[in-house]
């Protein structure tokens, strides 16, 4: 490759040559010798993966708890300080957090606590993440919580007691049994939790982690906007402090809602939306000095204290805890009705929390393991099941406030777990004057980043449409059919855009931009012009059993023909011709013998094309009057070229109706000239061998290196000359 001087070209334009051998498949093998590969037998490949020794057996130790791999490296003196002021201010938020998102689950809030404390334990043992706060993540809760309002709701829990009736006569009034239906709801969520723990180990043992690929931004943007939506609806009762008919169909309750409005606590209303307005002022303050401000200002730390303070004797303790509650077993007769909503939470805990994992793994330069995240997480959601917990995952607002405040490792996991554990046992009888609907209030100002996702559909229609399908299917699925089910509906719909876009793929003819060589789409440019008698058409897409007969159209659609009907119109001229020939009324100026019988075998198989060309001995221009009277449509080209340098696959269905394509255009004197970035598909795959030319060019870029030279000898190209120009 050199550099032209000579002229000076214009500024910020180059003129470059290129010099090297035009390859044909053979030749390229014959000049350059294939590396044979080392194929090694499945007992080989075995005894390879499960052969024991000492240093194998520390790696798998270490992989499966790699606490101890990175702990005996630990730099006490630089990171312990740091994790321990950051433990402490994460522990407050995962306290208080913890409260708040039981009210999701709709259990008790000391609960949460639990929640927020166990699965720090498991994690600091098995995962590799060094900044994710473990512990409930509102999405997961709502979805645990609409389990147990199905499986649990009001109504199996009403008791009928003595009363007083308005003319002071005895009656029996319904009233719900408070104790017996928490103590059932809090069985239905652990017992759904410790299965949530046992999918994602199995996924986990199973290598499967890449399943979460499948769970895009859209789609995960689409489900967790309307899981906030869920979630704002679930707490409007709370913050009205209504008893409504509880339901997880959030238009019934927003209509109950409003049928009741007259009847809202207008004290627990006041200080819901107190709480709402200073939490999210708070927050944006925090975000917008978060670089002159060394730890963020704990508002919902304050914002409780306050109303616990104001509130000691206004109000029913709604919030107790001095103790851990004790280990029990799960429900196993309700894990068969849960066992596809367990599996959609485990998918989407493991989603949410991988999704931040990574974020502060790129930022941070470390590595984690999918896999291993999901033993982390599934066996840190078995323990939580069996000490009266719900669903574990991570919040990105409290991921945060763990690396902003200085969090280095999981150390700082450990404090928060310790200052939780200081809040169950010593101070959980302060904060029975705290009003639930504070709590909601606090879960509705967190809610704030899901609803500003909002924001990214405009710019999701500007770069990509189906994207935004996505994002919007997923959405509206989740908010009208539940979560389970809108997140299966919105994967559905994600798959189909997929296969839509490879149905119908985009087709384009390539033209050359004058005196350069490259070639682009005709439709975009206004200075451009196709080679005189070329064809060259690009696929950008894989050509398989659902799109070939769509590729076919665009094809000829692209040449102007169709090669069938040519080829039989031909084939019918031919025999008119011949039959002319022999009784005389017409001579031929020129016969040849057509002995390839290669091409007498595959023309033989077109489609009701059963005349054999060698029984016509005679080369007829077909551009010229024909003497008998059939019409032969006219053939504006005489190559075809055909651009799969995008194409990443074809399967054994487009194989065959490409190797159709071949023949019809072979017996129409055309040719059929695959350039691909790589002939491995061509040398490599049973497909082809046999199937498509083996004479193909080599040209490693067809828009960047077919130049002048390869220009000229393509429109050289006859049918059965390839062979012989190598």
């Amino acid at each position: 490759m050199g550099s032209s001087m000579d002229p000076l070209p214009p500024q910020n334009h180059f003129t470059y040559i290129v010099s090297r051998p035009i390859y044909s498949n053979p030749t390229f093998e014959e000049d350059n010798q294939r590396q044979a590969r080392e194929e090694r037998t499945l007992r080989e490949r075995l005894g390879l993966t499960c052969g024991c020794s000492g240093k194998r057996a520390l790696k798998v130790v270490k992989g499966v708890f790699p606490v101890i791999d990175w702990l005996s490296r630990y730099p006490i003196r630089e990171w312990l300080p740091s994790d321990v002021i950051s433990g402490v201010s994460t522990g407050l938020v995962c306290s208080l957090q913890g409260l708040a998102y039981a009210l999701l689950v709709s259990v008790s809030p000391v609960y949460g606590l639990y929640s927020a404390f166990f699965p720090i334990l498991t994690y600091f043992l098995l995962g590799t993440s060094r900044h994710i706060s473990v512990g409930p993540f509102p999405v997961t809760c709502l979805m645990v919580g609409s389990v147990v309002l199905t499986l649990a709701p009001d109504d199996h829990f009403l008791i009928s007691v003595n009363g007083t009736g308005l003319n002071g006569t005895g009656a029996e009034v319904n009233t719900v049994d408070v104790e017996a239906m928490e103590a059932q709801r809090i069985m239905v969520a652990s017992s759904m939790t410790l299965l949530v723990g046992v999918f994602q180990v199995v996924m986990g043992f199973l290598q499967v982690g890449f399943l979460v690929r499948y769970l895009s931004d859209p789609l995960v943007g689409g489900f967790t906007t309307a899981a906030a939506f869920h979630v704002l609806i679930s707490q409007l009762r709370i913050v009205l402090s209504r008893s409504l008919n509880t339901t997880d169909c959030p238009f019934k309750t927003l209509i109950d809602v409003f049928t009741n409005i007259s009847q809202t606590n207008l004290a627990d209303l006041v200080a819901g939306l107190l709480t709402i307005v200073i939490v999210v002022a708070v927050k944006e303050l925090n975000a917008k000095f978060q670089h002159r401000i060394p730890v963020p200002i704990p508002i919902e730390l304050i914002v409780v204290r306050n109303r616990t303070v104001h509130g000691l004797s206004r109000f029913t303790p709604e919030v107790s805890a001095d103790r851990f509650a004790p280990a029990q077993p799960p429900n196993t007769d309700v894990l068969w009705n849960i066992l596809g909503s367990s599996f959609s939470t485990a998918v989407v805990g493991y989603a949410v929390a991988v999704s931040v994992a990574k974020v502060y793994a790129a930022k941070h330069d470390y590595p984690i393991d999918g896999n291993q995240e999901l033993i982390a997480f599934g066996f840190s959601n078995m323990f939580c099941g069996c000490f009266s917990s719900f669903v574990a995952s991570t919040a990105l607002s409290r991921t945060a406030v763990q690396e902003s405040t200085g969090g280095k490792s999981q150390v700082a996991g450990m404090v928060s777990a310790m200052v939780v554990m200081i809040v169950i046992l010593a101070l959980g009888h302060l904060l029975e004057p705290l009003q639930k609907s504070v709590l909601a209030a606090i879960v509705i100002a967190n809610l704030k980043g899901m609803f500003m996702q909002v924001t990214e559909v405009p710019t999701l229609w500007r770069q990509n449409r189906a994207d935004c399908f996505i994002w919007l299917a997923t959405c509206l699925a989740s908010m009208v059919l539940g979560l389970d089910m809108g997140l299966l509906s919105g994967l559905v719909f994600e798959m189909g855009t997929v296969v839509f876009r490879t149905q119908f793929p985009a087709c384009s003819t390539l033209g050359n931009i004058p005196g350069t060589n490259i070639y682009r789409n005709m439709k975009d440019y206004q200075n451009i012009a196709e080679v005189p008698g070329v064809k060259i058409f690009k696929c950008n897409s894989p050509i398989y059993f659902a799109n070939i007969d769509y590729f076919k159209e665009r094809l000829r659609a692209t040449v102007g023909f169709d090669s069938v009907r040519v080829f039989k119109k031909r084939n019918k001229a031919l025999k008119k011709i011949h039959k002319l020939i022999k009784k005389g009324k017409l001579k031929a100026t020129k016969v040849i013998e057509t002995t390839d019988n290669y091409r007498q075998r595959e023309t033989r198989k077109v489609d009701d094309g059963n005349w054999p060309v060698s029984e016509v001995e005679v080369h007829v221009d077909w551009a010229l009057e024909l003497p008998v009277r059939v019409s032969v449509p006219k053939v504006p080209i005489h190559s075809l070229v055909l651009d799969f340098s995008a194409v990443s696959f074809v399967d054994v269905v487009a194989v065959k109706s490409l190797h159709l394509v071949r023949v019809t255009t072979d017996v129409i004197d055309a040719v059929t000239l695959p350039c691909l970035r790589s002939v491995k598909c061509i040398s490599e795959s049973p497909f082809y061998i046999g199937s498509c030319h083996r004479h193909a060019l080599l040209i490693p870029d067809f828009t960047k290196f077919w130049h002048k030279e390869e220009e000229n000898l393509i429109q050289q190209l006859q049918i059965g000359s390839v062979p012989e120009l190598f």
